[in-house]
């Protein structure tokens, strides 16, 4: 709201201006009748008014021919569709106390406004009437100069009978009449109604009324072309009686400037430069208010388009790893359902439904002083599978081992059992020889259960219901879009979330005063962990401390941990500061679309039950959206440069409420 008064203030005051300065002094009063009023109308318009203007940011990518991952980045929300929910707000106490008094102000106002319409109104109806040309006069007792209220003109009763009004009084309030100058009083005086704090209505007031004289006062020397006359006509009666409310008045501002202006003339072409130059006036409103430029990323594919209907060698790997197995196919999209050997299928069938071919595993042997250093330090240390300890890996000679394995572990990763940066996992030679060795040349099974569906039919278990009872590999296909989103049946213990604290360390991203997001995001993921109780779950955090950490480093560790659902974390901010609630986003461009949106629709219902406004569920190609692996949403917390929003998300009590809706979403993913 105040961003629209501020605007809109603006933009009256530029306008009245310039009609003062420039339009007011030219004999072109009809424009200026327009002008004036349309001048309002825009005024009150620009501040809902938006362009966005594109700006096309080219990013390089090299994009892989099969198997292609779409890159995100973070852009501004210009490039985002909505499908807002709405939600009841809860009341301010102060916002509610300040409308309720504009609000009776205002219809205190609208009464005033109304009985004087009706005083006008009842004059018309109970005093005598005599039809003149196309307007009626009205004949009232009370000593009063001609006036003029819609097409009644009001006039002095013993005046009318003496004669005593000249015609030059009747045809000026003919003027009124014919050009219905009362519809623009009304206006005017009704916006004074609904703005009665702004004063600039005051002066537009006293400039639209001015411009009704200078055009009735036209048309009154054309007419009789007496214009001294005329002149001295309105300085005999234009003292000494009071204006009437809502009326066009004879005596309104018999000023020098009104004299002047009867003999004034104005040049054609001064006239029209001084119309024109209202465009860039209006041209620079709009760019400073309604002119929204927002960058836009374009991928630019470095890679030339492959077409290779031949053999390759990963063809010839595939039909070695599958040969003899049977393939049980449930296709929804395709409408296929079939059970056939690997060798009846197609070429394109088998690159399609059996993409992934293993890589061929050499022996590698663990470097002595790697192991003698395991027999000493407490190091996370699996072998054959199985957790051990340093004592009985002593049992164990180097060469007993013929292949090992060693992964860095995140902080955020780590847990209390094994806190150590990385992980080891070493093989016995008998056991690589029998599970490891030649696991590349042959599927370890007779038959592989392949699905391809709606992620909805997914969920729904139709699949795995007709792949009895359980596939090898589900792929959903989202709709009007190429490729597949894979899924491979394997036993997790526990569901993996990973919650991304946005920004960190020199990083602050939105700020008001001291305030920032990167706290504010840390200090609700601190929240999530410390009420954390769930055991089927395991949440990992992208950061701890205030550390910065970019944008691939966060991306890289959801999909290193194979995370089932990601959450970030922000806070936003806006330059309209009425704009607040929460928001949240996922990603169009990211295969797992389909489930992150279902996702984020239940997330959305539980963060609603705050006091957070719902502005909807969004779509934005943002970096990590875009390039994790994992279905994964942005939430916008709240605007920090709202007051509401600010003082619920810098709480103790709105981080809690946050922070137990965020787990109890958790909780009911299935």
């Amino acid at each position: 709201m105040i961003d629209f008064l501020l605007k809109s203030t603006i933009c009256l005051t530029v306008f009245l201006g310039f009609y003062h300065l420039v339009l007011e002094r030219e004999k072109m009063h009809q424009f200026n009748r327009f002008y004036l009023l349309g001048s309002i109308v825009i005024s009150l318009a620009i501040p809902f008014l938006t362009f966005e203007i594109i700006k096309i940011v080219p990013v390089i990518q090299a994009i892989e021919p099969l198997n292609m991952t779409i890159t995100p980045g973070m852009i501004p929300d210009n490039e985002i569709q909505a499908n807002s929910i709405s939600r009841e707000e809860n009341i301010n106490l102060i916002s509610f106390i300040l409308w309720s008094l504009y609000g009776i102000i205002c219809f205190l106002l609208l009464l005033r406004f109304g009985k004087n319409i009706w005083k006008l109104i009842s004059k018309s109806k109970l005093n005598p009437i005599v039809k003149y040309k196309n307007a009626t006069l009205i004949l009232i007792e009370e000593k009063t100069l001609p006036h003029t209220f819609l097409n009644s003109i009001f006039i002095n009763f013993e005046d009318y009978n003496n004669q005593k009004i000249e015609d030059e009084l009747y045809a000026h309030e003919l003027v009124h009449v014919t050009q219905r100058h009362t519809l623009d009083i009304l206006f005017i005086e009704f916006m004074r109604v609904i703005f009665w704090f702004n004063p600039i209505f005051i002066f537009y007031k006293k400039a639209i009324q001015l411009n009704h004289e200078f055009l009735a006062d036209e048309e009154i020397v054309k007419t009789y072309n007496n214009v001294s006359f005329y002149q001295n006509l309105l300085l005999q009666k234009g003292f000494g009686t009071k204006t009437v409310y809502l009326a066009s008045n004879l005596n309104y501002l018999v000023t020098k400037k009104r004299l002047i202006m009867m003999t004034k003339n104005t040049s054609q072409k001064i006239a029209l430069l001084k119309k024109v130059a209202i465009v860039p006036i209006l041209g620079v409103l709009i760019y400073f208010f309604c002119i929204n430029v927002v960058a836009q990323e374009k991928v630019v594919n470095t890679n030339p388009e492959i077409k290779n209907p031949q053999i390759t060698d990963k063809d010839k790997i595939r039909d070695s790893y599958y040969s003899g197995v049977y393939v049980k196919i449930y296709d929804e999209k395709n409408n296929r359902k079939e059970v056939t050997l690997y060798e009846n299928l197609s070429l394109e069938d088998r690159r399609k439904y059996l993409s992934f071919v293993p890589e061929i595993m050499i022996e590698n042997e663990i470097p002595e002083p790697l192991f003698e250093k395991m027999k000493t330090k407490d190091m996370a240390i699996w072998i054959n599978g199985k957790v051990i300890s340093k004592e009985e890996i002593k049992k164990y000679k180097r060469t007993d081992f013929s292949y090992y394995t060693y992964s860095f572990v995140h902080k955020n990763a780590r847990s209390k059992r094994f806190p150590q940066e990385y992980q080891y996992n070493l093989y016995t030679k008998k056991y690589f020889d029998e599970n490891l060795k030649n696991s590349h040349l042959h599927f370890s099974g007779d038959t592989i259960k392949i699905g391809v569906a709606s992620y909805k039919t997914v969920m729904k278990d139709k699949v795995l219901k007709n792949l009895n009872p359980k596939a090898d590999t589900i792929a959903w296909y989202t709709k009007d879009k190429e490729g597949y989103n894979l899924y491979v049946n394997e036993k997790k213990q526990k569901k993996i979330i990973v919650i991304d604290a946005g920004h960190g360390g020199t990083d602050l991203g939105a700020t008001k005063e001291e305030l920032n997001e990167k706290k504010l995001t840390s200090e609700i993921a601190k929240k999530i962990k410390t009420l954390f109780s769930d055991t089927n779950v395991e949440i990992l955090f992208t950061r701890d401390e205030d550390e910065f950490m970019d944008l691939k480093s966060r991306t890289d560790f959801i999909n290193a941990n194979k995370a089932d659902l990601v959450i970030s974390l922000h806070i936003n901010f806006n330059k309209n500061t009425e704009t607040k609630g929460f928001e949240i986003f996922v990603s169009d461009k990211n295969e797992t679309f389909e489930k992150s949106k279902l996702l984020a629709e239940k997330l959305s219902s539980k963060i609603s039950k705050t006091q957070l406004k719902n502005r909807g569920l969004k779509t934005a190609p943002f970096y990590i959206l875009k390039n994790s692996t994992s279905p994964s949403m942005v939430v916008e917390l709240g605007f920090l440069s709202n007051e509401s929003d600010r003082n619920f998300i810098t709480s103790e009590k709105g981080q809690t409420e946050i922070a137990k809706s965020i787990l109890d979403f958790i909780s009911e993913i299935n």
